[in-house]
């Protein structure tokens, strides 16, 4: 089957198992295979607001089985590197998920009015308001290091609608420093290097709906990647964007069938008349 040469199985969630509120078909089938297969799995997501244990609840919604163990989140990114880093306070834009984890490693959240943080963290928030986007803009021009957890500017609503994500709130604060955040969730390579080492493999296939973050993200670090139609990606779009998929199928159960062609994920200028390098299904 296609996910026999990899040990670790690194899963986007929302368009990749699930399109909230409704399974994807034959989503928690293929999990429940793939741990059969003895394969290592990883549920990744640039979420930040919610805990390990609050994603396992929502997989188990969708009949998914997992273990908190098996959850990386964006928050857990940002908290592992900015400990390594001796950050040990922050004033944050973010919820429940990006809280727990930066206390999780020792980070304390502090309040405005309290000494200068090592660091302005930003995360998705929905109830960030002027009042919390000022004070994280006025202590980074005091010269307070910014980071987020991710940089999506929008995400997903049931009914098709797109509300403003974690990178729309830093936007307004970048906006109004010019400094610009190092940023952790994907596609840059710390929430992708987290999700393998947690997963205890060393050959990781990613998958993913999102041809910006999943494939691009992949891409960047030479692992291979499998873009899933059930989400925001349509095969067209490949033609659009410089990273490609290694391989491209329907749905995650894709990933148990017997590949009809295998593609490099290669930059288009590398290869004369590039056509796709991807797998057809």
């Amino acid at each position: 089957m296609l996910a026999d040469p990899y040990d670790a199985i690194l899963l986007d969630l929302d368009g990749v198992l699930y399109r909230w509120p409704d399974a994807i078909p034959g989503a928690a089938a293929t999990v429940a295979a793939l741990r059969e297969a003895g394969k290592r799995l990883a549920f990744v997501t640039n979420n930040s607001s919610r805990t390990p244990a609050q994603v396992v609840e929502r997989l188990e919604s969708v009949g998914v089985e997992a273990t908190p163990a098996e959850v990386v989140t964006s928050a857990i990114a940002t908290a592992s590197i900015l400990t390594e880093r001796d950050v040990r306070s922050a004033f944050v834009v973010g919820e429940e998920g990006l809280l727990d984890a930066l206390a999780g490693v020792g980070i304390r959240a502090v309040s405005p009015s309290d000494p200068l943080p090592d660091a302005v963290v930003v995360g998705f928030d929905r109830k960030a308001d002027y009042a919390k986007l000022k004070d994280a803009a006025v202590l980074v021009e005091r010269g307070v290091a910014l980071f987020a957890s991710n940089a999506d500017p929008s995400f997903p609503v049931p009914g098709g609608e797109s509300w403003p994500g974690a990178g729309a709130l830093l936007a307004a604060i970048e906006t109004t420093t010019g400094v610009r955040a190092e940023v952790f969730g994907k596609p840059e390579p710390a929430l992708f290097q987290r999700a393998l080492v947690s997963s205890g493999g060393e050959h990781p296939l990613v998958v993913g709906d999102r041809l910006d973050t999943d494939i691009s993200g992949a891409g960047r670090l030479g692992w291979d990647s499998v873009l899933v139609l059930t989400g925001a990606a349509r095969r067209a779009d490949v033609d659009e964007v410089s990273w490609k998929p290694t391989f491209i199928v329907d749905d995650v159960g894709g990933l148990l069938t017997e590949p009809a062609h295998e593609g490099g994920g290669i930059l288009p200028e590398e290869v004369p008349n590039h056509t796709g390098g991807f797998a057809r299904w």
